[in-house]
């Protein structure tokens, strides 16, 4: 199956305690205390974003790739709190492969532990899987990001392996990239329904 997925068409990905939707140029107020607030939170991503400046630049880029075809980003909202948590995207679509990759993911300190990142995950999954017609979701995180790749471990995902130098982090050193995977069989088989038992189990 081909993948149906359009990039102009506004995708709204929701459930009881997250709402997906596309990052849009106005979101630089939403997520400004995030860039001048709490620089932790950019420590191993390929962008540094501490001011207004670089996260308009870095939405920006976001909807460029879109427009290319390449990215689709999301703002996260958390229904719980009634507030914008952070953002995430889908990335290297390739529908003739019928696989993506899953990442840029980030949420405000408040925000991490909380639940609302199973949301997220079990969202976009569930639509790459069902809706984009994916085979295979991708997920990349910095070697060194060891609190990444455990929750990536956590949700099912297959580590495969370590690509060296894949590329080049804000101040100028060389990243080594932990590759994980999740494919439709075992998704299907048994990863979404583990990933609503956790998010059901968190929330009591």
């Amino acid at each position: 199956m081909v993948s149906h997925f359009v990039f102009s068409k506004k995708y709204i990905l929701e459930d009881n305690r997250a709402r997906l939707r596309p990052l849009r140029p106005a979101d630089t107020h939403h997520l400004m205390s995030f860039a001048d607030q709490q620089p932790e939170l950019w420590q191993n991503s390929l962008m540094r974003v501490h001011s207004a400046e670089e996260l308009t630049n870095y939405i920006y880029h976001a909807r460029r790739a879109r427009r290319l075809g390449h990215q689709y980003a999301f703002i996260v909202y958390d229904k719980k709190s009634k507030r914008f948590a952070g953002s995430t995207r889908f990335y290297d679509v390739e529908p003739a492969h019928q696989t993506t990759k899953c990442g840029f993911t980030w949420l405000g300190k408040e925000f991490q532990g909380t639940g609302l990142n199973l949301h997220c995950k079990w969202l976009m999954l569930d639509f790459a899987f069902s809706k984009m017609g994916m085979e295979r979701v991708e997920f990349r995180a910095d070697v060194r990001n060891l609190r990444s790749i455990g929750a990536l471990r956590k949700i099912g995902c297959h580590e495969e392996g370590l690509l060296r130098s894949t590329s080049t982090r804000p101040d100028g050193s060389r990243r080594d990239s932990v590759v994980l995977s999740i494919i439709k069989p075992d998704w299907t088989a048994y990863i979404s329904d583990m990933l609503l038992l956790k998010m059901h189990n968190h929330k009591n």
